[in-house]
């Protein structure tokens, strides 16, 4: 079917399973190229071709890439790759989640796991993809973030949680810095709550969720041109909403960004 998604690139991170799997899908079968990002190699070439094997999609709408959220320096080399192979990417749709564990747990890069699996690698993804995503007029980014960011406070004397921790606290604190950092702006980002999905989080929410594919289909209708966005909007489903009210304060997206600078070892 034609689409006006057609002949667009789009990065899924976290691709491999849940709601990125599902929207890799969605994307792929209407003629989007797929950039279908997976921890490991392994991983992402067996979901592609899980998704060729299952939809008939074709193989060449599909680019398996790699990178481990938890060590900063594969997410760099994974966003040099794309802007060297992709010039030009249409959307970013910043997805992979982890549940922060139950014990406080640093990455090798010193920041709390959930803070940089959710939110730090994604900040410096998006921003080393800033040319690729500015390359045209109407490049986006879509940060599937959660209701749960409402419930979030970012710990800005002690962002790594190392004095207090909790891992709902931190999930949430995580969740609140990627909804902040759609308002960030030099690249066009909407955050959007997919709802509570039958995914490797939903022990956070602690009761049943819907198909994940009902969840993508709230993100790849964010990622269609024929969706007029505006920048730091936030998306229950396909209804747009105030999100908390962090959110739409400039100091607030400021300030994280210098910290988000700091803490990914890069200076704006």
């Amino acid at each position: 079917m034609s689409s006006s998604l057609s002949g667009r690139t789009v990065l899924v991170t976290g691709a491999t399973s849940g709601i990125g799997y599902e929207t890799a899908r969605q994307l792929s079968e209407r003629g989007t190229t797929v950039l279908l990002h997976g921890r490991t190699p392994e991983e992402a070439q067996r979901a592609t071709d899980r998704l060729i094997a299952t939809t008939g999609v074709d193989g060449a709408l599909l680019r398996p890439l790699a990178a481990d959220f938890v060590r900063l320096e594969e997410v760099e080399s994974l966003a040099h790759a794309v802007v060297r192979e992709h010039p030009r990417l249409d959307v970013l749709v910043n997805n992979a989640a982890i549940a922060a564990p139950e014990r406080h747990t640093l990455t090798a890069d010193g920041n709390e796991i959930a803070f940089q699996v959710n939110f730090l690698a994604h900040y410096l993804v998006t921003t080393l993809l800033e040319p690729s995503l500015t390359a045209d007029p109407g490049g986006r980014v879509v940060n599937v973030s959660s209701s749960l960011h409402r419930t979030g406070a970012i710990q800005w004397n002690d962002p790594q949680r190392i004095r207090r921790y909790s891992r709902l606290a931190a999930y949430a604190q995580s969740q609140l810095a990627l909804t902040v950092f759609a308002a960030d702006p030099r690249v066009t980002a909407v955050s959007v709550n997919p709802g509570v999905c039958e995914t490797g989080l939903l022990p956070l929410y602690g009761h049943e969720g819907v198909p994940a594919a009902d969840g993508a289909a709230h993100v790849v209708r964010l990622c269609d041109p024929a969706t007029e966005i505006v920048n730091g909007a936030y998306y229950d489903g396909d209804e747009r909403v105030a999100p908390a009210a962090a959110a739409t304060e400039d100091r607030t997206v400021k300030r994280l960004g210098k910290l988000a600078d700091l803490l990914v070892g890069h200076t704006a």
